[in-house]
């Protein structure tokens, strides 16, 4: 029954709004439904910007995917995968610890080579590789178990040096940091961080590199919740768009 005290024309008001109110609560329930789908993506520290730009490439011609880009040392993000860490697609810097995921099917698609990075104005003297063993050069390299580091020890093998580095770090990255800081007077770090680095460090080549050329590999981590997704930003990186965006960073192709 009608209350007297509110007409019919004001009734039918309050109807359309309770009923347009539900459909606006359906409308958002609906709208939470459909959030966009994050793509974990672990890569190698060196493959920062370039994966970086690709993500976005990604997520351009896919917008109901959102792309996480994690980046660290290769041995940490191996170690957290095989923790059980969400990841659905893995970048490594090297071929070791690729080999670490069980079932895992990789493709290399990009080398990267070492070089000498100083700080400007090269404080230390250093013209060579031998130069990073005189006294009272601070040199930091990359840990052993990191792919940096493995190089590093294979061009100082090459070169029958014995390097005394004052840090060993978990990332090229953090080598970088060490050189532009003027924390180090020298680092051992990708050619690509060099370019990356611009005016803030001077590079020296060495002969002794072509000794420990770091191939890259990518895989669709085995047991993904998004394997389809994961193929696809693999495609991406391997095709020519990928291509390019490495090589403008100066990555050279498998």
């Amino acid at each position: 029954m009608i209350s007297p005290a509110i007409s019919a024309p004001a009734w039918r008001g309050l109807l359309a709004a309770i009923a347009g109110l539900a459909l606006g609560l359906g409308a958002t329930g609906c709208a939470s439904s459909e959030d966009p789908t994050t793509l974990t993506v672990y890569a190698a520290a060196s493959l920062q910007e370039p994966f970086e730009e690709l993500a976005a490439q990604f997520e351009a011609a896919h917008e109901d995917v959102d792309v996480a880009l994690s980046v660290a040392g290769s041995s940490t993000l191996a170690a957290q995968i095989r923790e059980g860490a969400p990841a659905d697609v893995f970048a490594s810097a090297d071929t070791a610890n690729m080999d670490k995921l069980e079932d895992a099917e990789p493709t290399d698609f990009a080398t990267n080579t070492l070089m000498i990075a100083v700080p400007p104005g090269n404080p230390a003297g250093i013209t060579d590789l031998s130069s990073l063993t005189g006294d009272g050069v601070r040199l930091v390299v990359c840990a052993p178990e990191v792919p940096c580091g493995a190089a590093a020890e294979k061009v100082q093998d090459a070169a029958g040096l014995d390097f005394s580095p004052v840090s060993e770090e978990q990332s090229v990255t953090d080598v970088l940091g060490k050189v532009t800081s003027g924390e180090a007077g020298a680092g051992l770090v990708y050619v690509t961080d060099v370019q990356k680095a611009g005016d803030a460090v001077e590079g020296i080549t060495f002969p002794e590199a072509a000794s420990a050329v770091n191939t890259y590999p990518i895989t669709a981590v085995p047991g993904t919740a998004h394997p389809d997704l994961g193929e696809e930003f693999i495609d991406l990186v391997l095709g020519e768009d990928g291509r390019t965006v490495l090589s403008s960073y100066g990555f050279a192709g498998a």
